[in-house]
């Protein structure tokens, strides 16, 4: 029975952010608030999608599927944080925990893989503008949309089980907000070198394939821009690359950091490399609205429509 519960446990306790329990209550309040702005943002981005059909273009289909994964992203992280953080709601079940890492790692996959989509729309749209609607057409669109989301899902589906593999006998504290894969990984007194070296592969078989991908189409993008005569030209083109280079930034710039923070940063607290990741799942899913919304003049015109219809009722 002991070792059958080493292997099947009940739960695990998330701790929160160690070190800043009588602050727990006030760091709530700006991540609840971002969450709300999260939520809002990306419903009326989807909604504005969906219900106009000048918005159904490859960008925008693109930029749905980014809105749903960031919506994924926050809501599977910040809803625990908020509960442990103002309730002292510490326990999350083991297969909470599983679903937890599952949606979290799945949902960072995806939006990888969209931007890198993005980033395709962007060089045809730049360098084969007469065959924009040739090349991306609506079967190409949902082929794209549909391998981003299977591929995400196959590499991440195995974490799952690389987990359930393990027993936890020694201890079922988590000193972080969030279950992810290593950080449970690491509670069981069995080998993990196979979680770790999956959890190596992983990103670099579908993150670092996806930057490199994006950085060679933008050079595509840039010595096409910089041969068009017309300085207005110019503008205009790079200006249509604006919100998705913005985005690119706020999605991978604050992820290596983390991820080199945890691997070389020994000297950095860890409740602030707990206060940093748990800022990340939130803070791009509650900007990237609105860098499209501000950037974007289809964007900005539909919502604008949209309040002005919803004062005359």
């Amino acid at each position: 029975m002991y070792n059958l519960s080493c292997y099947n446990p009940s739960s695990f306790i998330l701790l929160g952010i160690p070190g800043l329990e009588k602050l727990h209550i006030w760091i709530g309040i700006p991540f609840c608030a971002i969450y709300v702005v999260a939520l809002v943002g990306n419903c009326i981005l989807i909604y504005l999608i969906v219900v106009e059909h000048s918005l159904h273009e490859p960008m925008f289909l693109f930029l749905s599927l980014l809105a749903t994964t960031d919506l994924i992203l926050s809501t599977a992280t910040v809803p625990k944080l908020l509960n442990i953080l103002w309730l002292g709601l510490r326990e999350i079940t083991f297969s909470g925990c599983l679903t937890q890492m599952f949606f979290l790692h799945f949902s960072f996959v995806v939006d990888s893989a969209i931007l890198l989509a993005m980033a395709f729309d962007r060089y045809v749209a730049i360098c084969f503008p007469l065959r924009y609607t040739t090349i991306l057409t609506p079967q190409l669109i949902v082929k794209l949309m549909v391998t981003t989301v299977v591929r995400s899902f196959l590499v991440i589906l195995p974490d799952v089980f690389l987990l359930k593999r393990l027993p936890f006998c020694r201890t079922r504290i988590i000193p972080h907000t969030y279950c992810e894969h290593i950080g449970v990984a690491r509670l069981s007194s069995a080998d993990i070198s196979i979680n770790i070296w999956y959890g190596f592969a992983v990103p670099l078989m579908t993150v670092i394939t996806d930057v490199i991908f994006i950085a060679v189409s933008y050079i595509f993008i840039l010595c096409a821009v910089f041969q068009l005569s017309s300085q207005g030209a110019r503008q205009k083109a790079l200006s249509t690359c604006g919100s998705h280079v913005c985005v690119i930034l706020m999605f991978y710039t604050p992820a290596f950091f983390s991820i080199l923070a945890h691997r070389f940063g020994h000297g950095v607290p860890r409740n602030v490399l707990i206060l940093f990741a748990n800022f990340y799942v939130v803070i791009p899913p509650a900007l990237n609205p609105v860098v499209y919304g501000v950037k974007t003049k289809q964007i900005q015109e539909k919502f604008l429509l949209l309040v002005s219809f919803q004062k005359t009722q």
